[in-house]
């Protein structure tokens, strides 16, 4: 037991009983003038790894936004947590803002954890930036009027790799095998994929939905093997994809794997010589753009390590929020809603500009595929992708990649 001379209790007990008159209020003061964000993502489970650079680049964005004197002079409070799951999400977002104070809340990976969040943001009237999730049914059926996505939809993804896979002559008339997430996000990525293969005189000869906690891939594996395909296509996410891609490479199958997702945190997680084929991204962190490189550089400093497509769109979304608010002078959620519906425009550290679509909050942006270098050709672990060029091509309209109006089932009530 540690015990204290009875001066310096006399000495605490004052000091006490003056914060009580005078220091709770001044404490109580200081966190009103700071701005409070809430920010979920996964830190745990199989998107864990690639949920941890997200807190990351929103953690250096709010860093960076401090130093440069805030938002409206008042310091960010970056709220940052672990989601877990959809119950638990929507659990901390209630009382992020209903208890912690905070004005908006932004983050997520997991399409099932962003649709309680959306749902929670909806019910209290308060702004959400879903950061990371993909599902296009977010954006459909389920938007509300407080919710904004800011990664690319499955949509996007699909068709920037199906363009990719069509130049390169992999895809009319060919057999296709898919292994899909059996969730929220597989599904309608599987649903974005089967309208491509519709569309381009491609076959579908196999799907297997697959739990998110399966980590051992033989017994679909030889399925693929019975099926024959010309092409296997993975619709999985987070580490499932890492582990996949390890274990087809085991296989040693002649028909190449492609992909309609992945997050380059889990494509540097197969290590060289694992991966191969056709993909898609939203950011790599050897875009040759001004912003990106400085965020980059930054992130690299900081980190020790090259920052992942969630650390750059947890970062830029955070930024873009405090440049709303700055200019609208206000956290309210109309006014801010009302800003982003007029289609504003934003640095995102690519070619063009991006802006929310007044109609459905997406954020229309450039998209790429890749494909994979050869081990003997890599400077380090991170140099593993060779970005192709951006979809849609320049001069192109951003949003002939996106679904429209037509294609969308969005209605986003008053």
């Amino acid at each position: 037991m540690i015990r204290y001379p009875r001066r310096t209790l006399l000495r605490a007990g004052a000091a006490f009983a003056g914060a009580a008159a005078l220091g709770f209020p001044a404490i109580a003061r200081a966190q009103a003038e700071k701005i409070r964000i809430g920010h979920l993502t996964p830190l745990t489970g199989f998107l864990g790894v690639i949920g941890s650079y997200a807190q990351l680049g929103a953690k250096l964005a709010a860093e960076e936004i401090n130093a440069s004197g805030g938002i409206l002079g008042r310091p960010i409070d970056l709220l940052s947590e672990d989601s877990i799951n959809p119950a638990t999400a929507a659990t901390k977002a209630q009382r992020m803002l209903e208890q912690d104070g905070a004005v908006v809340l932004l983050g997520e990976i997991s399409s099932a954890s962003s649709l309680t969040i959306m749902q929670v943001a909806e019910r209290n009237k308060k702004v959400f930036f879903s950061t990371g999730a993909r599902s296009d049914a977010l954006r459909g059926k389920s938007c509300n009027k407080y919710s904004f996505h800011c990664d690319i939809p499955n949509t996007v993804m699909v068709n920037a790799v199906g363009t990719a896979l069509s130049q390169q002559g992999m895809v009319k008339g060919k057999k296709f095998f898919t292994l899909t997430a059996d969730y929220i996000f597989g599904h309608d990525l599987l649903k974005a994929a089967k309208t491509f293969f519709g569309a381009h005189d491609a076959n579908l000869i196999g799907d297997e939905l697959i739990a998110t906690d399966v980590t051992d891939f033989s017994p679909y594996l030889l399925k693929v093997r019975q099926a024959k395909p010309d092409v296997v296509c993975c619709n999985l996410a987070g580490n499932q994809v890492t582990n996949l891609v390890k274990q087809y490479a085991e296989f040693g199958f002649p028909y190449p794997l492609v992909g309609f997702n992945l997050n380059t945190g889990d494509a540097w997680a197969a290590g060289a010589g694992n991966l191969s084929g056709t993909w898609p991204t939203v950011w790599y962190h050897t875009l040759d753009n001004p912003t990106s490189k400085a965020f980059v550089a930054a992130f690299s400093k900081k980190y020790g390590k090259p920052p992942e497509n969630h650390a750059w769109i947890d970062y830029v979304t955070l930024k873009l929020l405090a440049e709303a608010i700055n200019t609208t002078k206000s956290t309210d959620s109309g006014e801010l809603i009302a800003y982003f519906e007029k289609q504003a425009q934003f640095d995102i550290g690519k070619a063009r500009k991006a802006y929310f679509r007044s109609w459905d909050h997406q954020l229309v942006q450039e998209a790429y595929p890749f494909t994979v270098k050869p081990k003997d050709q890599m400077k380090d672990q991170w140099d593993m992708l060779v970005l192709g060029d951006a979809v849609p091509a320049a001069n192109d309209p951003l949003e002939t990649i996106y679904p429209t109006k037509e294609q969308n089932p969005c209605e986003m009530k008053a």
